[in-house]
């Protein structure tokens, strides 16, 4: 018997369970795959395709804390691995199924060598198009003094898995880094990030912050900015002043420059 080959949302769950990088893509993912959940629709057993208007009974499964949640499988075969005996199952998408279970636990392929749990905080998160701790958007007034420069303990993590989400993302030409101490917000210094692009840079900004949400140290402050033209605030600092840790070669690999820290 040939080992069964995992679908895209199957090997995009695998990658993110060891790399933020690959996790907005698959939240993406997620939200427009179809899958399939134990339980029955307006009475009935067996396979079901779920359609509006439906009532629904799912069933929960206990965790080994004793709380229970919601199973749900990204393929019917992963389905029926999990599970002893014969049962019923629906089919639906899986922004349905987080918007009829809102305040549940749910878990996706249990049991199995892959999975993910999904708490209530972060389903709603999901359906609001961004999960985890998202960095704010700093903004610089023209006339506020800051002090800049590299980190003396170089980000090695985020700077990795931010390259790695960035590579992915056509319209990003640099990306850079430094750090920001501005005394009129914190008495603390921050990392900025500072992302250029073409054309429409919110999609990769939201990214960019739910992954260095995933990767910061706790504690850490680091806000994003966006690298425009004509802009004489921190803009103009990364583009003359720093250089970025990742550029894009138009007709060529991608430039990644790695670096230790100044003290």
């Amino acid at each position: 018997m040939t080992e069964r080959e995992e679908n895209d949302l199957e090997r995009l769950l695998r990658l993110a369970a060891s790399e933020p990088a690959h996790r907005p893509e698959f939240y993406q993912r997620l939200l427009e795959s179809t899958v399939y959940v134990l339980g029955t629709a307006n009475g009935g057993g067996g396979q079901t395709t779920l359609e509006a208007g439906s009532q629904v009974n799912l069933a929960q499964w206990e965790k080994q804390d004793g709380s229970s949640a919601i199973p749900f499988f990204s393929s019917l075969e992963l389905l029926q691995q999990a599970i002893e005996e014969e049962q019923s199952y629906l089919a639906l998408p899986a922004r349905s199924l987080f918007e009829m279970t809102e305040g549940a636990t749910l878990y996706l392929n249990p049991r199995l060598p892959h999975g993910k749990e999904f708490v209530s905080a972060e389903v709603r998160g999901l359906l609001n198009g961004g999960v985890g701790g998202a960095p704010e958007q700093r903004t610089v007034e023209q006339d506020t003094e800051v002090l800049l420069g590299q980190p003396a303990e170089y980000p090695a993590r985020i700077v990795d898995s931010l390259t790695q989400l960035l590579v992915k993302h056509g319209n990003v030409k640099r990306a850079f880094l430094t750090l920001m101490h501005d005394r009129s917000v914190s008495e603390h210094p921050s990392l900025v990030v500072g992302i250029e692009a073409e054309g429409d840079i919110e999609p990769v900004m939201r990214e960019c912050g739910q992954v260095i949400g995933d990767t910061v140290s706790e504690g850490k402050a680091v806000d994003l900015y966006r690298i425009a033209e004509n802009d004489e605030r921190l803009s103009r600092y990364f583009v003359e002043q720093v250089e970025p840790f990742y550029q894009r070669r138009r007709g060529s690999r991608p430039r990644i420059f790695f670096k230790a820290g100044n003290a």
